[in-house]
């Protein structure tokens, strides 16, 4: 699927940070309560991702040359991974970015040290136009992304901007790897560092800009960007030991000028003679086991355009050029992007038609250096076609978008903007590429060559990247409900499952609104984009099954939809010139509502079924026939900025209200008279969404939980006192850039909290405190013995490693709570830990159950997992403790 600038107009028109709002305008909202709420100290909570297993687009995938299973993938707003292989699943790496640097989130470029594999760098920004108000940096890592540093650059970088799946960028010279290249957009060329990333220097002797732009155009600043220095390549055959690398190519934004070379270590540069004109060389990739650079061309950036291309081999011997390309000039519809070659057999390259759009994307490979060429798929008689390979996405079944298309098409797909496409430098059967939703690969590659089909998979857990546009958590059936982009939204009836499908007929390409009536939660309702209609869709059955509704003219979007308390109304504000409407029934009718402006924003009162309510431009409306009138109530509103308001459920004309601008009002304001006046709550700064959950033990109130700044301090923040006082929940680990979208608690246990990403995915909290995580009870005494644990080291690099845990009860009793403890044998330590909470000192280690994982049926088990560090070896501990008494081994 097409990844839209929808994500780049959030973040754009959304991702506001800073300093405290100014006062508020005049007007019907009151002023803040008179004594400031105060900022508790932090509770104690897990993290984890809600499941969907990708979701968007991959660009880059980056094997590590001398260290087998090093392996890094980059995205275009959701961060970059390390995987896992003995989990087979990616690690997050920058979950640690927060609110003012979200643009870090989009990474343009990733660079693992061949000399030293603990070593990783990433170039991150988002944007180079003005929706991104932060400049780019370099960030690295001397542990394999645990921890970074960061050097900030004078110039934006783009990571979901056009061409950024051309690359890499920045690069690590296998030799003498203080030395790294970056090549910048805009006009900015190419820069170089010579202390390992710390700081960095333009190379003023490389004077071409790559001035290509997708779209001159565009006032915007998005398309008609100069895409810049796309590509750094080094001969490593070139050096020796720690001697810098003489020969070093790099790929330009400029079609008749797109490759250079330094032969003296970047001291000067040239153009190389001979190279083919009339398009942007996509990816350069050297094998100098056979003296020869592959190059992909395509006639635009990408990722989703290209209408041409070409495939050439540079022999760096005798400077001749040789066009490859797999298929004859009339037969080329699509450019050329991701490239790669086997380094267990010089002469053996892939390369990608990442711009076939329809049918099917194509892989092409050829073992005699592009003498010969094969595909992964032909036609046998049209439109009949007949694959190499099976494809196998039992794993993540919504990828074949439940669809049955005619052929020539399939489903699923092969994919589409495959632009990242590698095969594994130690083991020639492992192939992964990227999509614009998700990374495939084979581990059984070599079976192309004996034409014997192989089976292709996703190979994308632990990968979650999309962007959360709205969440519902109703009182009974499925515990959550999304709202995407691009892949619609899902029924999640099981967080750590991977959901069969997406939301389907209609399939929006992208939900923006969602809600379900309060007390026939059954019943749902959702809005959402999709060319041509319709926008509108409703479900009896909890979001299982669904079906179109009927939409009025001037419909252009799908805008903020509500569903009435008892499901029997409906209001839409859908986007477009056909302002807010009101329905009975399931949207087969719609009157336009009066009384309040088109674009307003709508939700349902949660109690009374008649009440609905609307905000726009400052002012706040009421409805109580259903949302045929509106009445302005509140004015003195935020009139800049994101506005989100909830009413709370089991109480009528209960809403909160969060959203503003810095440099406007901005905060969270509380109504109880149905949005007649608002009091601001004293105490946060600025407030972007609010969300409600089950109340805290001996409490009425419903849990409130925002996305907030209180106390000088951005966070996820919950409060169990209507408001009075608040406590961030998450920590500085766990940040995720932008989270301003949408919030929400689980009304049927305490302290769960489901928050937003724009670009890693849903994530969920649960606390350790009593009454949390799972409903359970206070976990009390631990118990004494009768378990088993299986402690295994799942990845361990120098200095460092990661291990998970499963403690299992062999008693006869059930545990409501449980701490491991155990000794270090070689004095390692614990650094970070997840799923269980450490305490102890030096070697000494407890790990005390999550809020969600203490209660243990006897014969069932727990599991946790760490990162912790070693010095000279690292082995098992021999004795592991549980109430005083020795746990068995498993």
């Amino acid at each position: 699927m097409r990844r839209p600038r929808l994500l780049a107009g959030l973040a754009g028109l959304a991702l506001t940070g800073g300093l405290l709002a100014g006062a508020l305008p005049a007007g019907a909202a009151e002023p803040d309560a008179a004594p400031a709420r105060t900022q508790a100290a932090a509770a104690s909570y897990s993290w984890k991702n809600v499941r969907v297993d990708g979701g968007g687009f991959v660009p880059g995938l980056v094997f590590n040359r001398t260290e087998k299973n090093l392996l890094y993938a980059r995205t275009d707003i959701g961060g970059a991974y390390r995987w896992d292989q003995a989990g087979s699943a990616w690690v997050p790496l920058l979950d640690h970015i927060g609110w003012d640097d979200w643009g870090h989130t989009g990474v343009v470029s990733l660079a693992s040290d061949t000399a030293d594999p603990d070593r990783v760098y990433a170039a991150v920004g988002t944007y180079t136009n003005d929706w991104d108000p932060g400049t780019g940096a370099v960030l690295r890592s001397a542990d394999r992304g645990a921890t970074w540093q960061r050097a900030d650059l004078p110039f934006k970088l783009g990571g979901n901007m056009p061409g950024r799946g051309m690359g890499e960028r920045l690069a690590v010279d296998p030799h003498d790897n203080r030395i790294l290249y970056l090549g910048a957009p805009s006009g900015n060329g190419l820069w170089r560092s010579t202390d390992s990333g710390a700081t960095w220097a333009k190379v003023t002797s490389f004077t071409n800009p790559g001035g290509y732009q997708q779209d001159p155009t565009d006032t915007s600043g998005y398309n008609s960007d100069e895409q810049g220095i796309v590509w750094v390549t080094f001969d490593e055959s070139t050096g020796a030991g720690a001697t810098a690398t003489k020969t070093i190519y790099v790929g330009v934004g400029d079609k008749e000028n797109a490759v250079y070379r330094s032969t003296d270590a970047g001291a000067t540069w040239t153009r190389l003679a001979g190279q083919p004109t009339g398009y942007l060389a996509h990816k350069g990739v050297l094998d100098a086991g056979n003296g020869y650079l592959y190059l992909a061309y395509s006639d635009t950036a990408g990722p989703y355009d290209g209408g041409k291309g070409k495939v050439y081999r540079y022999a760096t011997a005798t400077g001749e050029w040789k066009d490859i390309t797999p298929v004859a000039e009339a037969d080329t519809y699509h450019g050329f992007s991701g490239l790669t070659v086997d380094r267990q057999h010089p002469g053996t390259v892939m390369v990608s038609a990442y711009s076939s759009w329809w049918p099917d994307t194509q892989l092409f490979r050829t073992t005699d250096s592009g003498t010969t060429w094969t595909r992964a798929w032909d036609y046998s008689a049209y439109p009949t076609r007949s694959n190499r390979y099976t494809m196998d996405v039992s794993s993540v079944p919504w990828l074949t978008w439940g669809g049955d298309p005619a052929p020539p098409e399939q489903a699923p797909k092969l994919g589409w903007m495959t632009e990242a496409l590698e095969i594994d430098p130690f083991d020639s059967d492992r192939m992964l590429y990227g999509t614009g939703a998700t990374v495939y690969g084979t581990t059984e590659l070599t079976r192309w060559d004996t034409n014997t089909n192989f089976t292709i998979r996703p190979m994308v857990k632990g990968l979650e990247e999309t962007a959360v546009l709205d969440l519902v958590s109703p009182p009974s059936g499925a515990p959550l409900i999304s709202a995407l982009g691009d892949v619609g939204g899902f029924r999640h009836t099981d967080l750590g499952a991977v959901p069969p499908m997406m939301f389907t007929a209609p399939n929006f390409t992208s939900t923006t609104s969602l809600d379900y009536a309060e007390t026939k939660p059954d019943v749902l309702v959702r809005s959402g984009h999709l060319d041509g209609g319709p926008r509108v869709a409703f479900s009896t059955d909890n979001g299982a099954h669904w079906f179109a509704g009927q939409e009025p003219a001037g419909v252009t979007g799908g805008g903020t939809v509500a569903a009435a308390a008892d499901g029997g109304r409906f209001v839409w504000s859908p986007e477009g010139t056909a302002g807010v409407h009101a329905a009975t029934g399931h949207g087969t009718f719609w009157t336009p509502s009066a009384g309040i402006p088109a674009g307003a924003a709508v939700e349902s009162d949660r109690v009374d079924p008649k009440t609905f309510y609307g905000f726009h431009g400052g002012t706040f409306y009421a409805s109580a026939d259903g949302g045929l009138t509106f009445t302005a109530k509140a004015t003195g509103l935020p009139a800049k900025g994101n506005v989100r308001f909830k009413a709370v459920p089991g109480r009528k004309g209960d809403i909160w209200l969060a959203g503003g601008a810095p440099d406007a009002a901005y905060g969270l304001w509380h109504s109880t008279d149905g949005g007649a006046t608002f009091t601001k709550v004293s105490g946060v700064d600025q407030a972007d969404a609010v969300g409600f959950g089950k109340a805290a033990p001996n409490a009425s109130y419903p849990a409130l939980y925002s996305s907030a700044k209180i106390g000088g301090v951005r966070g996820i923040f919950r409060s169990t006192d209507a408001g009075a006082t608040w406590v961030r929940v998450n920590d500085d680990a766990h940040q995720w850039g932008w989270t301003g979208a949408t919030i929400t608690g689980d009304p049927r246990v305490y302290g769960r909290v489901y928050v937003a990403t724009n670009g890693r995915g849903i994530i969920y909290g649960d606390t350790s405190e009593t009454g949390g995580g799972d409903g359970g009870t206070d976990p009390g005494t631990p118990p004494a013995g009768a378990c088993k644990v299986a402690y295994r080291i799942t990845n361990q690099w120098q200095g460092g490693f990661q291990a998970d845990v499963t403690v299992t009860n062999t008693s006869a009793t059930a545990w409501t709570g449980w701490t491991l403890g155990w000794t270090f044998p070689a004095g390692q330590t614990v650094g970070q830990m997840w799923n269980a909470t450490p305490a102890g000192t030096g070697s000494a280690v407890t790990a005390k159950n999550a809020g969600w994982n203490g209660a243990v049926a006897a014969g069932g088990s727990a599991s946790f997992g760490f990162t912790g560090s070693w010095t000279g070896s690292n082995p098992v501990p021999a004795v592991f403790t549980l109430g005083g008494a020795t746990c068995s081994a498993a």
